[in-house]
């Protein structure tokens, strides 16, 4: 929640720019357009107000949420020095690559001040929530006080405005003492209550028009508005430009429902319109209930300040020309198509995107259960059959769920290190920087073959420092690399940083490099390839990478993902594990290949 809190800040500094947007618009366009279209506009905006609490995927280049990603996951030393004093993990396997070597990542505890905003803003949805129960309870209170409407001249006039207003079903109409003004309250079973003043002083023409004043309200569903309108003030409690905007849209939903009542009027009747308002705003100064009964019930009162707007309204009505219906709508499209693109900036579960949403229509899956192999682990496995076209899929939500890559990256550092023409396949080697590593085996001039073996980080660091983070960029999207974040510091973006992937996904790059989908130069692609060779035997070939992230001296995920030429098929798979510790590559590894043994695709003895 502390994360979500600073998110959601950054999300308020949007929604006051879209807000003043809105405002200006509404301000240029107030002659141009329609009173009920104006009204509709605010419903852009709530639409607007409910995005930062429900996923959706963000455009791509609008990534300004990365930097706070990076703030909750980055180091806090240099990378340089984290990776000279980092202690070893546990080293199992035949092989360096089964040693994966790693560095420690250390993660920040949430952000102190995001934590206080949090139960700051909590406090206040609480206080805000308390208030909309008491205005509950009140108007409960006054629909048991409530009686059926007995009057006959009123009940007549009733049946009339409902014919005036085309609507078939009748709705309840009562009448109270505990009202100054008309109301109609209920989204299920509306119903409307009268003042009894009003019914006693009985004049035909006041009550007519109250009665089709609060249908409009009925026939427009502005009731049910009125319930968002109030949720989104509870959430957004602090956010004045919010507050403002709510007023605004109460006042324009007011003026759009006395021009639909207008609509339906002589023009002499105008002036009696205008004048039952102002003598009902005599007798109200001001609404009768808080601002949360709202969430409740619709009246036809409010402020001198907004009564004085609809009697200007009132006073300058014309029924809108064709003309100008059609220029309403085509703004209010033009105004929507602009708002609603700023949808995925306001979007909080998207900025994270760390789902990977997996089409399984039309495809073969075959959902296993690995749970006795996978016991004491979250995780998941993934295997892909590109002969058959199938998959074998064991725990999809965690085969969706996108993580940290780990050292698994390296295999598309070196792609885009040889694309960039950093490297060659003939000539790969990079000098040793002199820097004592705890690993030995880091202490030498590197090649491509030698680097990937060895999981030699500093290596893959200087390919990615030379070929720029803009440029990475690039790559990272034209492959389509997980959710194509690449944030941050260049020498570690990819560890536990912004840049993640699933399984799924995993096992979807590899086949896109296996069969280079991507485009790159053949040579390359063979380079990276070969790269990832592990061992050959009679019945087939096995290629791949583990990948350990560590956290905090822990190793929390493991990954082991690659794939095995055998007669006619290629077999693509990825293979993750979680865990407070001891989930690291190595084990990854030793799993994934139980699962190949069971499925007589690959045997551990096999490794060389």
């Amino acid at each position: 929640m502390a994360e979500f809190m600073i998110r959601f800040l950054i999300c308020n500094i949007f929604i006051s720019i879209i807000i003043g947007i809105l405002l200006l618009v509404k301000h240029l366009l107030r002659n141009s357009m329609t009173s009920r279209m104006h009204y509709n506009l605010w419903y852009l905006l709530l639409g607007l107000l409910a995005v930062p609490f429900i996923p959706v995927r963000p455009i791509r280049f609008l990534q300004i949420f990365a930097w706070f990603g990076n703030l909750k996951n980055a180091s806090s030393s240099p990378i340089g020095a984290v990776m000279a004093g980092a202690s070893p993990q546990n080293q199992s396997g035949t092989a360096n690559w089964m040693n994966d070597f790693s560095i420690s990542v250390s993660r920040k505890m949430p952000s102190t001040i995001g934590l206080a905003l949090c139960i700051l803003w909590g406090a206040g949805v609480f206080i805000m929530i308390v208030l909309i129960i008491k205005s509950m309870l009140r108007l409960n209170n006054i629909k048991k006080s409530a009686l059926p409407l007995q009057n006959p001249a009123v009940r007549r006039l009733y049946y009339d405005c409902l014919d005036e207003m085309h609507i078939a079903k009748p709705i309840p109409v009562y009448s109270t003492a505990f009202l100054k003004s008309p109301i109609i309250a209920g989204l299920f079973k509306p119903c409307i209550y009268l003042p009894i003043h009003l019914i006693s002083d009985y004049n035909a023409n006041d009550v007519r028009y109250m009665l089709m004043h609060e249908l409009g309200h009925y026939k427009y569903k502005d009731v049910l508005s009125n319930y968002f309108m109030n949720i989104f003030g509870a959430l957004y409690w602090f956010h004045p430009l919010v507050w403002y905007s709510l007023k605004e849209m109460r006042s324009d939903r007011e003026v759009a429902c006395d021009s639909s009542v207008l609509k339906l009027l002589n023009e002499d009747s105008y002036k009696d319109y205008g004048n039952t308002l102002i003598n009902f705003a005599q007798k109200v100064s001001l609404a009768p209930f808080p601002f949360a009964f709202e969430s409740n019930a619709i009246g036809i009162g409010g402020n001198m300040k907004q009564m004085q707007r609809r009697i200007m309204n009132i006073a300058n009505y014309r029924p809108a020309s064709f003309r100008k219906n059609l220029h309403s709508a085509f703004a209010y499209i033009m105004i929507a198509f602009f708002l609603l693109g700023a949808a995925p900036i306001l979007s909080i579960q998207a900025a994270e995107n760390n789902r990977y949403y997996f089409n399984e229509a039309g495809r073969n899956i075959a959902y296993i259960d690995l749970s006795d192999i996978f016991e004491g682990y979250d995780g998941s496995f993934v295997l892909y059959d590109a002969a058959e076209d199938s998959w074998q899929i064991y725990n999809e939500e965690y085969a969706a769920t996108r993580i940290s890559p780990a050292s698994t990256y390296k295999i598309y550092s070196a792609l885009f290190g040889l694309e960039s023409g950093i490297i060659t396949a003939e000539q790969s080697s990079i000098p040793w920087n002199g820097q004592n590593y705890i690993y030995d085996l880091w202490n030498a001039d590197q090649t491509l073959d030698s680097a990937m073996q060895n999981s030699v980080t500093w290596y893959f660091q200087a390919l990615d420092r030379q070929t720029s983070l803009p440029s990475i960029r690039k790559y990272v999207r034209e492959i389509g690399y997980g959710n194509q974040l690449v944030e941050g510091d260049v020498s570690s973006y990819w560890m536990n940083s912004s840049l993640k992937i699933s399984p799924i996904e995993q096992v979807e790059m590899l086949n896109k490099l296996y069969y280079n989908q991507f485009g790159f130069s053949p040579e390359n692609i063979k380079a990276v390839k070969d790269s990832l060779f592990l061992s050959s035997t009679a019945d087939g070939t096995l290629f791949g990478k583990t990948g350990t992230e560590e956290v905090n001296g822990e190793n929390t995920s493991g990954w082991f993902v690659g794939y095995i030429e055998k007669g006619n098929h290629t077999y693509f798979f990825a293979a993750n594990i979680q865990g407070e510790k001891l989930a690291s590559g190595p084990i990854a590894a030793e799993l994934t290949f139980s699962v190949l043994s069971d499925l007589k695709l690959w045997v551990p003895y096999d490794v060389q």
